[in-house]
C-alpha cells in the first residue's frame, strides 16, 4: 500500500497531461495523518464518463463507534444508512463542487430518502467503517487538472471524513434515535403474523404526504393525527420505545371505504409503504405492514409471458386457452389478473388494491349486467368472487380501497371508514345494512380460487447484452431499467422506492440466471438469490465494491423480470 505522499506526486506529475494519465491514481493510499485509507478502485477514462469509484476506510480505533450502533442486523442497516447520510451532508458543507469540464470535482454518494435500506455505500463492523463514493476526476477540457485534484484528495475528503464518520464528532441522540427506530419498525413487522396482524398503524402517525412528487410528511400544522377505532386498537410492547398504542389490521379481507378526499388512498399508500422502515420524523416510524405485501393495479400495455390466469380470466372466444396465457400487449382486466397470479407465485402473503388504479370489469359485475350478459358470455370471473377463496385456499390477505360497490360488504372481514382523514370500524354497520339490503348478485367464483401453476425461467432469455457490449444496464430512477435491447418499464411497479433498488434489481437479473437450469421454478430461483443476499451481502449480485446497490424485495425483481420482454418460460 502506498501513502498519501505518493498520490500527492502522481497528481504532480500527470497534471496538465492527457486524461487518461488519471488511471495512474488507481490504488490503494495510507493517510496517515487523518488516520484512514483511500481505495481508488475505478478511474474514469474521460471526464464525461461515469465518475471514478473511490471508498474510505477508517479503522474503529479511529472511529470510535460503539457497539451499541451493530448490536444487531436492524441496528447495523440503520447505522449504515446513518453514515451514508452524514457522509452525503459533509459533501454539501466540503465539497466545492463541479468546476471545469463537465462534472470535474463533484463528489456524490448514494441519497436515501424516508426510507431506512440496506445500502452498499457503507459498512461497519468491529473494527472498522468503509464508505462507498464517486469522484468526477477534475479536468479543463481533456487536460488532468491536477491542483483541483489535491484539492479534493487532501483538503476536501479529509474534512469530510472527519465530520461524518468520526463519532465524537456526529450527533449520537440523532444516530440513537436512528437505529432504535429501526429496531423497533422490524421488531413490529416481525411480530403482525404472531398475532394475526398483516399491518399495525400507531396512534398519532402522519399519513399524508407533502405532495405526490414529495414524500417528506406534511406539516404538522395541516396534517391530522392517525387515531385507531377502539374496537381495532392493539397494545404494542417494543423494545426502545415501549408500550404503542394504534391500530392493528387483522389477517382477512379489510375494506377500506369513505367519501373522496377523506384518506382512503393516503391509508393505503402508508401500508403500501409499510414494507419498509422509515427515518425518524418521517410521521410513518410505525406503519408497519407484512413484508410479503403487495400493491395489486391494473397496467395496460405490460407483457404477459404463459401465465395461467384462468382463475380470473376463461373461455375466451374462439376457445383460445389461459392456463398458458401470452401477449404484448394486456389489456387492463388482463393485466390485472397476471399481476395478481404472479404475486401468488412469487409469495405474496397479502394484496392491496385501489379501485382507483384497477380495471373496473376486473373488480365487479353487478347484478343488471348479470341478467344482461350471462356468465357463459362473460370471460372475466371479478375479483369479488375470488377474493373469499385466495384467503381460504392460500391464505392470501387482502387490504382493499373500495368506494364505489357495496357488494363487497358481503365478502369482507372487516370494514374502516375514512372520514376527514380519520378512521372507524364501520363493521357493524356494514352487518346491517346486508341484513336489510339482501344481495341480489349471483356469485361466479366457482368452488375455489383455481391452481396456481409455477413456472421455469429459461437463462437464455435473460439477454443484458447490447451491440458489443457483453452487459449494457442502467437504470431510469426508479420508474425503468435499461436491460440489453430492452427497457424494462417498472412504472407501475410502486412498492420501488430508491433508484438505487434498480440498478440492483438490474444486476439481480444477471445473477439470478446462474440458477436458471431449466428446471427450477421461478420462486425456487427467487429464494436460492435471497439466501446468497442473505449470507453474502448484497454486493454478491454484481460489482463486490459498488456503492449504490440498495435492498429490494423478491417481489420487485420478480416484476422486472415478468415484464422483460424477452422473457421465456415453460
Amino acid at each position: 500500500m502506498l501513502n498519501s505522499n505518493n498520490l500527492y506526486q502522481i497528481l504532480t506529475r500527470v497534471d496538465k497531461k492527457g486524461y487518461k494519465a488519471y488511471k495512474d491514481i488507481q490504488g490503494s493510499y495510507q493517510f496517515e495523518k487523518e488516520n484512514f485509507v483511500l481505495h481508488i478502485d475505478y478511474v474514469q477514462g474521460d471526464p464525461f464518463a461515469s465518475p471514478s469509484k473511490v471508498r474510505v476506510v477508517v479503522p474503529q480505533s479511529v472511529s470510535g463507534f460503539p457497539e451499541d450502533c451493530f448490536a444487531n442486523r436492524s441496528r447495523e442497516i440503520a447505522t449504515r444508512d446513518f453514515l451514508t447520510r452524514e457522509f452525503a451532508e459533509a459533501i454539501k458543507k466540503y465539497s466545492k463542487g463541479s468546476r471545469g469540464t463537465g462534472k470535474s470535482g463533484k463528489i456524490s454518494i448514494d441519497q436515501p430518502g424516508q426510507e431506512i435500506l440496506e445500502r452498499s455505500s457503507a459498512f461497519i463492523n468491529d473494527e472498522e467503517l468503509e464508505v462507498r463514493f464517486t469522484l468526477s476526476l477534475p479536468a479543463f477540457g481533456r487536460k488532468i487538472a491536477g491542483n483541483e485534484a489535491k484539492a479534493m484528495f487532501f483538503e476536501e475528503i479529509p474534512a469530510i471524513v472527519r465530520t461524518s464518520l468520526l463519532h465524537e464528532q456526529i450527533d449520537k441522540p440523532k444516530l440513537r434515535a436512528h437505529y432504535q427506530t429501526n429496531e423497533d419498525a422490524d421488531y413490529v413487522r416481525n411480530k403482525l403474523a404472531e398475532d394475526n396482524l398483516i399491518a399495525f398503524v400507531r396512534n398519532q402517525s402522519v399519513l399524508p404526504r407533502q405532495s405526490g412528487i414529495n414524500p417528506k410528511p406534511m406539516n404538522a400544522s395541516e396534517a391530522i393525527p392517525f387515531e385507531s377505532p377502539e374496537p381495532l386498537t392493539v397494545e404494542l410492547d417494543l423494545p426502545n420505545t415501549g408500550k404503542v398504542y394504534g391500530m392493528g389490521v387483522p389477517q382477512g379481507i379489510t375494506l377500506i371505504v369513505g367519501g373522496g378526499f377523506h384518506g382512503k388512498s393516503t391509508l393505503l399508500d402508508a401500508l403500501e409503504n409499510g414494507v419498509y422502515n422509515n427515518i425518524p420524523g418521517d410521521g410513518r416510524e410505525l406503519v408497519i405492514a407484512s413484508e410479503n405485501a403487495v400493491k395489486i393495479r391494473s397496467e395496460d400495455g405490460r407483457r404477459i409471458e404463459k401465465v395461467d390466469i384462468s382463475p380470473f380470466i376463461n373461455n375466451l372466444p374462439l376457445g383460445k386457452s389461459t392456463k398458458d396465457f401470452s401477449t404484448e400487449d394486456a389489456s387492463g382486466s388482463t393485466s390485472q389478473a397476471a399481476n395478481i397470479i404472479e404475486s401468488i407465485e412469487a409469495g405474496a402473503e397479502v394484496m392491496l388494491i385501489d379501485e382507483d388504479t384497477s380495471a373496473t370489469n376486473f373488480m365487479i359485475r353487478d347484478q343488471r349486467m348479470q341478467q344482461l350478459i350471462h356468465k357463459d358470455e362473460e370471460p372475466i370471473t371479478p375479483f369479488i368472487d375470488k377474493v373469499k377463496f385466495m384467503k381460504e385456499d392460500y391464505d392470501i390477505s387482502t387490504i382493499l380501497v373500495m368506494g364505489g360497490s357495496g357488494d363487497y360488504f358481503d365478502v369482507a372481514d372487516f370494514v374502516i371508514g375514512m372520514n376527514n382523514y380519520k378512521p372507524f370500524d364501520l363493521t357493524r354497520q356494514v352487518e346491517e345494512i346486508k341484513r336489510s339490503h339482501e344481495l341480489t348478485r349471483d356469485a361466479e367464483g366457482g368452488e375455489g380460487f383455481g391452481n396456481i401453476q409455477k413456472r421455469v425461467p429459461f437463462a437464455n432469455s435473460i439477454k443484458p447484452e447490447k451491440g458489443k457490449k457483453r452487459k449494457k444496464i442502467k437504470a431510469s430512477g426508479r420508474r425503468a431499467i435499461q436491460f440489453g435491447m430492452y427497457n424494462i418499464d417498472l412504472s407501475a411497479v410502486e412498492q420501488i422506492v430508491d433508484p438505487s433498488q434498480v440498478t440492483a434489481i438490474g444486476e439481480a437479473l444477471v445473477y439470478s440466471k446462474k440458477y436458471m437450469d431449466g428446471k427450477r421454478t421461478l420462486d425456487e430461483i427467487l429464494d436460492l438469490v435471497f439466501e446468497d443476499i442473505e449470507e453474502n451481502g448484497l454486493c454478491v449480485i454484481g460489482h463486490s465494491t459498488q456503492g449504490d446497490y440498495a435492498k429490494f424485495r423478491r417481489h420487485e425483481l420478480a416484476a422486472a423480470l415478468n415484464r422483460l420482454r424477452s422473457l421465456e418460460v415453460k
